[in-house]
This record gives C-alpha cells, structure tokens and sequence, in this order.
C-alpha cells in the first residue's frame, strides 16, 4: 500500500515484560509489503530486559525510540501493583505524548500509563485481575473492568492478554478501514470484531467461555442482516424467552440484542462501502438498514461520519493477499 512514510510502531518493553502483551503489537503491525507501519522494540535502555514467564528481551533501541514513533504500545508485566516504573520512562512516556504521540497500554501496562497522570479522569481498564488494584493506587482513573479495551483518543487501554488483539485491530481500523483491519485478523486467525464495549469477564455459578453461549445465534444473525431482525426473532432461534435472551446476551456480550445488530449492519456496510460499487441506498438495503437516510443517521451517530465521507477516506484500500482476493459477505443473491 502506498503510504508517504510508513506509520511507526515502538513496543516499549519493561521489566517482568509478559510474552504474549509484547508479541501482539509486534506481529499485529509487523512490517511487511500489505501493512504501511515500521515497528521497533525498545527499553529503558538498550540492551536484555528480564522479561515475566521465564523470558527476557534483548532489546536494539532505548527510549529515544518514543520521539520516532507515531504510536507507543506498554505491554503489560508482572508485579505492577507494587511500584511505578522508572522516572525516566514516565518522564519519556510524558514527552512522547505532548509531542501528539498516542499511548496504548495493553493489559497491566495501564499501571505505567497511570503513572504518568495522563488516565486521571479518564476511563481505563486492565486485566479484570488488577483492576480493583489499579482503582486503589490511582483513584482519579475511572476504572471500567468490564470492557475489552477503552479508546480515549490520545490514550488507549486493554484488557488482558488476546484482549491486546482487539485494542491492536481497533487501531488498524482506524488508521486504514475494515478491510484492511480484516485482512490482519485473517493473518493473525483472530476474530475480526470483537467491540470494545464487550465484557471480558462475567463472574457465573457454572463457569463458560464469555460470549459462547449465543453464538450460534449470533452466526445465524451475521448471515441474514438483510433480514427482520427483532429481540423476538432471535430468542426464538436461540430457544430461550426474549427476556432471558436479553439479560444473557448483554452480560456475554456487553450490548443488547438490537444494540449488537445495529453494529453488525453498520460494519457490513463499511465493508460495502470499502469493497463495492453500491450506492448507500443499495448499500442500506443489503444490511437491513432500509433507507440511505436511516443509514446515514445511524452510521452518524456511531461513528462520526457520513458513509460517503467514510468511502472517501477508506474506499479503494483493499490490501494485497497474494493467491486470495478481497472478499466480503452479502447477503444470499448478491454481488459486489
């Protein structure tokens, strides 16, 4: 994809460092010809960084790294409850981000971040283990433990471990659309959607896997967007009562029913609007959106923009796969 210069990604890496928070934002915007983005792993200083689970970190770049990057991602270690980390890199995180850098702390990176004073009155989250803990040694943090990850603007925060993929194609998506966000996801075989707003973790009598129980309606509903959609319709696929249906589904998967159907026909028609030729009414009635009007109203208030400003911004960026091509999912009978 031709870029002026590629978007540059620094992984800061602190000690007690946790394998998978460092590896995600690596591999997420690995440099490669169909991803415009440079990442360099840095440190407090170059050089081994014990890391937590039994690795450490030979690291080429110290915190000078922070004044190159256009993003900085803090990936979550051990022990953060128990001290703030070096002054020079909270001094360092403070100049990248007065500099207009964004900051992006996956999973117990939030404490670091937190340091700095850059949450207080902001929302925030962490690992669903910590967060009573980062409430406690930062209480002007409003602390969300319900959430997958939280998008201040300039400061970014997740939840545990593969949570840090969701936060990571989040940036994608803004940066270069739906499409180029699922191309990754394919690459990385994650989920290409998972909401900020869904709940990472719900106490139960009987444990589950959250968002497992209704998934089967939820595929179900994916494939016939088009269609009448109502609180009614999907409880009776998933056999249970729409009062049932509703409660359960909220705490799976942080909306309601039609709050979640809502979002998946607006991410259908940015695909639409990213991949096809269709006009916004086509575009409206293949999502079960019915006017462009109502389209236009909702693709508003969601995402802050007009569905012809969006095709502007991101229409005609389909990423190279070599031996696959772009596709997107319509409803039965249509073609892009």
């Amino acid at each position: 994809m031709p870029a002026e210069r590629l978007h540059r990604v620094a992984v800061l890496v602190l000690e007690g460092a946790k394998p998978l928070d460092v590896g995600i934002p690596a591999q997420v915007f690995t440099t490669r010809s169909s991803m415009p983005y440079e990442v360099r792993v840095c440190g407090p200083a170059p050089g081994l960084v014990t890391g937590g689970d039994g690795l450490s970190y030979h690291v080429a770049h110290g915190l000078s790294t922070l004044d190159w990057a256009d993003i900085v991602f803090i990936p979550g270690y051990r022990f953060p409850d128990r001290e703030d980390p070096p002054p020079a890199v909270v001094d360092a995180l403070l100049a990248a981000h007065a500099a207009g850098k964004r900051l992006a702390a996956i999973s117990t990176g939030a404490f670091a971040l937190a340091a700095t004073g850059l949450l207080d009155g902001k929302r925030a989250t962490t690992h669903w283990h910590y967060t009573r803990q980062l409430a406690l040694k930062h209480p002007r943090v409003r602390v969300d433990e319900n959430v997958l990850f939280v998008d201040e603007g300039s400061v970014l925060t997740s939840a545990g471990a593969a949570s840090g993929i969701d936060l990571c194609l989040h940036i994608l998506r803004g940066d270069l659309g739906m499409a180029a966000s699922n191309h990754a996801a394919r690459r990385l075989v994650a989920a290409p959607y998972r909401s900020g707003g869904q709940a990472q973790y719900v106490p139960r009598s009987v444990p589950e896997p959250p968002g497992s129980r209704f998934a089967a309606t939820r595929e179900w509903a994916l494939h016939r967007l088009d269609k009448p959609l109502t609180l009614e319709i999907l409880a009776r696929h998933a056999a249970v009562s729409p009062r049932t249906f509703s409660r359960r589904f909220l705490e799976d998967t942080g909306y309601t029913p039609m709050q979640w159907v809502l979002r998946a026909r607006i991410d259908m028609a940015r695909e639409l609007l990213e991949l096809s030729g269709r006009s916004v009414e086509q575009i409206a009635a293949d999502v079960g959106m019915g006017t462009g009007s109502n389209l236009r109203l909702h693709f508003q208030r969601l995402l802050g923009t007009t569905p012809s400003q969006y095709r502007r911004t991101f229409g005609g960026q389909i990423l190279a796969n070599p031996g696959a091509p772009a596709t997107v999912d319509l409803p039965p009978g249509e073609t892009g």
